[in-house]
């Protein structure tokens, strides 16, 4: 996993821990990670188990450990460092596919590290490792020319369309909104104008 040395403590303090230069605040991050569980619940989806794949500096494992008793988190990194420091399973996503199954995967800020040959394999693992629910996202080229605070996102991404994202999520997982994707494998449990598919 030499390809992914740069993913070093520098790496993760500028973009996540400085507040100065972070791309989300612990707060922020609060707000999405509600969003995403109060969506499963909504949806009568039983969230028992969350693999957080490329899970940084803990932000996921934090809220759940805080707001979710009783829900088995895994999560993965590339960073040797980050591993040793919160106990992730130091794995590629590209390459690793787990035996188990989650209720819920996350993939925050990943596929846009990949290059072209690893990005499908990725979201098959993905797809596979999934019960039903997973929250993909992923910096596009609209994102950096529109959305993203440049002087906050690291440019320095495989820069690509969304359709290309989108293209290759479709062929396992259907499109629900707001970054939320279901696995083909399941009838989805959303009503049919509550999803985009």
């Amino acid at each position: 996993m030499d390809r992914f040395r740069r993913f070093d403590e520098a790496y993760y303090h500028r973009f996540y821990e400085n507040p100065k230069t972070r791309v989300i605040t612990p707060e922020e991050h609060a707000h999405l990670a509600q969003f995403v569980l109060s969506f499963a619940a909504y949806n009568q989806i039983e969230v028992k188990s969350i693999l957080d794949i490329g899970a940084g500096i803990g932000l996921w494992k934090d809220w759940v450990k805080k707001n979710l008793k009783g829900v088995a988190y895994s999560g993965t990194e590339v960073s040797q460092t980050m591993c040793k420091k919160h106990g992730f399973m130091h794995r590629d996503i590209a390459r690793w596919r787990d035996r188990k199954k989650y209720d819920l995967i996350v993939c925050q800020g990943v596929l846009q590290y990949l290059p072209d040959p690893d990005v499908a394999p990725a979201i098959a693992n993905i797809a596979a490792m999934s019960k039903g629910l997973v929250y993909v996202e992923v910096t596009t080229r609209q994102d950096l020319r529109e959305r993203c605070d440049t002087d906050r996102t690291d440019s320095d991404i495989h820069i690509r369309n969304g359709s290309y994202y989108r293209g290759i999520l479709n062929k396992h997982m259907s499109f629900v909104g707001c970054g939320l994707w279901w696995t083909k494998e399941l009838d989805p449990p959303f009503y049919e104008l509550e999803s985009a598919s």
